[in-house]
């Protein structure tokens, strides 16, 4: 059962509000510039980067492939940044993490297109992808931990969840300014280079999340068990010993980020595909309602993640599972009405939906890993997931589609995985108000015991 005991000297709310801005100021340029690249992915690369062909889903197929790059890229960046934020604080890797992907960013805006350097295009987008998926890797952990080591214990869902509500700020500037590039250029001048300034504003936005994380220091929480590490050799930390003395929890946040994942790039990535080459919806269009729905989100993550505070984080989760698994038999037919309203009120709910699951992440996976190696613990279970949900998720359902001509089998997709997460969320261990500092205590105890043990 969990601690109610709350932890001492709880942070100040104006200095707690500092902390909540640096880390949504770092992830929204993080996320600004991942999701660019999904965008990008479906309306652009497609048609620049790759060899034309008739069929038209090859090239979108292929787009997504160098899409998955990313995700791919993204636990090792998780296990990289774990290790070493968990050694020497998650500020520290936070700022080398908006430097990387912030450079990667902006050099794909700067890559020759298929027709000028022929299969060196792709090759160079995969490698720039792989190292822009690598910093995202290490993005997430450190943002929600920064906040979540900082939040008082009964509402650390709350105010753990703004960091989520960061991504769809970073997605919704992204699908402002492709929005406003392709309704002011023509379609010729924002295939041949107006797409690039999207791109190329990346290095305006890093400078600024920069200096806002140059803000803020790492929590005490954090740097209590930073000496007492230093001072005992002892004392392990990283993705091994997590692994090791944590395998449930690992497995536990697999399981719930396994749908949630999926969901999200159905609703965000796939169903720009779906709408635009099976409905033939026009692109500027899409994006306007994409605009919508980012906002939805946006406004919701928060209130979810204080709805977990209230109810629990167990109830909010299975609620979200529950939707998702229901989403896609709902969500098709309205896209299929071609009515713009309809159509944006499918996706806003299901971004509504996966809020259930995404808000409580943040808290939940903090409360599952002992300080000294929760960067490491929260990183690898939220990031290894990825490369089989996220990452594949729209190029199974543009295969899906492409083969069928259905958006049956997708829904069937997305229903089954809602069924292996909803295992997850119900063997999960209600944690709500629990105390990170008994949570130590308690793993203290048990490297104690051990030690005994090992010197008798």
């Amino acid at each position: 059962m969990a601690s109610t005991q709350e932890s001492p000297a709880p942070m100040r709310q104006s200095s707690l509000r500092r902390v909540v801005t640096a880390s949504m100021a770092g992830t929204v340029v993080e996320w600004y510039e991942f999701f660019l690249y999904a965008t990008a992915a479906t309306l652009v690369f497609n048609k620049i980067m790759f060899p034309p062909s008739d069929d038209p889903y090859a090239p979108i197929i292929a787009a997504f492939v160098t899409y998955a790059v990313g995700f791919i890229a993204r636990p090792l960046g998780g296990i990289v940044f774990g290790h070493f934020g968990d050694k020497y604080g998650r500020k520290k890797l936070l700022q080398l993490a908006i430097i990387l992907v912030g450079v990667a960013t902006f050099l794909m805006g700067c890559l020759p297109t298929f027709d000028m350097i022929g299969y060196w295009a792709p090759a160079l987008l995969v490698a720039l992808r792989f190292a822009q998926g690598f910093a995202v890797g290490g993005e997430w952990g450190g943002a929600i931990l920064l906040v979540a080591e900082h939040s008082p214990d009964k509402t650390r869902g709350f105010w753990a969840s703004w960091p989520q509500a960061a991504v769809p700020i970073g997605n919704l500037v992204a699908t402002l300014v492709l929005l406003v590039l392709s309704r002011t250029l023509t379609e010729e001048q924002f295939l041949s280079w107006g797409w690039r300034i999207g791109f190329w504003l990346s290095v305006v936005i890093v400078a600024i999340g920069y200096y806002v994380r140059t803000r803020v220091t790492d929590a005490p929480i954090f740097l209590e068990v930073q000496k007492e590490v230093e001072q005992s050799k002892a004392v392990r930390f990283g993705v091994v010993e997590v692994i090791k003395r944590y395998p449930r929890g690992v497995l536990t946040a697999m399981g719930l980020r396994f749908a949630e994942n999926i969901m999200y790039y159905l609703v965000v990535t796939f169903s720009i595909t779906y709408l635009a080459v099976a409905l033939e919806v026009d692109t500027s269009e899409i994006l306007g309602l994409l605009v919508i729905a980012h906002i939805v989100h946006m406004i919701v993550i928060p209130l979810i993640g204080g709805l977990a505070d209230r109810l629990g984080r167990k109830p909010v989760y299975i609620i979200g599972t529950i939707g998702a698994a229901a989403w896609g038999f709902v969500a098709f037919p309205m896209f299929d009405t071609r009515n713009p309203v309809i159509i944006v009120a499918a996706i806003s709910l299901g971004l509504f939906i996966h809020a259930f699951m995404y808000a409580p992440q943040p808290a939940i996976m903090s409360e599952m890993f002992p300080t000294r190696m929760r960067y490491s613990g929260v990183s690898l279970g939220y990031q290894v997931t990825s490369i089989v949900a996220g990452s594949l998720a729209p190029i199974i359902a543009t295969a899906l589609l492409a083969s069928t001509g259905s958006y049956v089998p997708v829904a069937v997709y997305l229903a089954i995985a809602a069924a292996i997460t909803l295992v997850a969320a119900v063997s999960l261990r209600e944690t709500k108000g629990s105390s990170l500092h008994e949570l130590d205590r308690l793993d203290e105890e048990k490297l104690a015991a051990e030690k005994v043990t090992a010197d008798a």
